[in-house]
C-alpha cells in the first residue's frame, strides 16, 4: 500500500519557521521526484518546490525563493520543506507528491497557519 504522510505543520507567527516532513512507504522512494504543493482556501493548488530523485535538481516558485528549502533523505524515505521568514500569505494546506513516469502519489496534507 502506497502512503505519503506529512507532518510538521502548525500555527506560527509571521517571521517564524517550520519544517515539514513527508515520509513515503509502499514504493521505491529513491526513484521518485518529490514535490511540495500548497492550497489556500478559495485558491488553486500551487507547486511550491520540487526535487529530483537524487536531489541534484531543485526548483522553487518565485514567492518562496530564499525563504524555503526542499531536501530529501532517501535512506529515511523522507522529503523535507524548511520554511523560514514565514508570511501570512504562506498560510495553506501543504501537500507532498511523489512522481515517476506515469505514477504519482499524494499525501493527505498538513496545515500551516501564519498569524499573529
Amino acid at each position: 500500500q502506497v502512503r505519503l504522510v506529512e507532518s510538521g505543520g502548525g500555527l506560527v507567527q509571521p517571521g517564524g519557521s517550520l519544517r515539514l516532513s513527508c515520509t513515503g512507504s509502499g514504493f521505491i522512494f529513491s526513484t521518485y521526484a518529490m514535490s511540495w504543493y500548497r492550497q489556500a482556501p478559495g485558491k488553486e493548488r500551487e507547486l511550491v518546490a520540487d526535487i529530483s530523485s537524487s536531489g541534484s535538481s531543485i526548483a522553487y516558485v518565485d514567492s518562496v525563493k530564499g525563504r524555503f528549502t526542499i531536501s530529501r533523505d532517501n535512506a529515511k524515505n523522507t522529503v523535507y520543506l524548511q520554511m523560514n521568514s514565514l508570511k501570512p500569505e504562506d498560510t495553506a494546506m501543504y501537500y507532498c507528491k511523489g512522481k515517476r513516469l506515469l505514477a504519482s502519489y499524494w499525501g493527505q496534507g498538513t496545515q500551516v497557519t501564519v498569524s499573529s
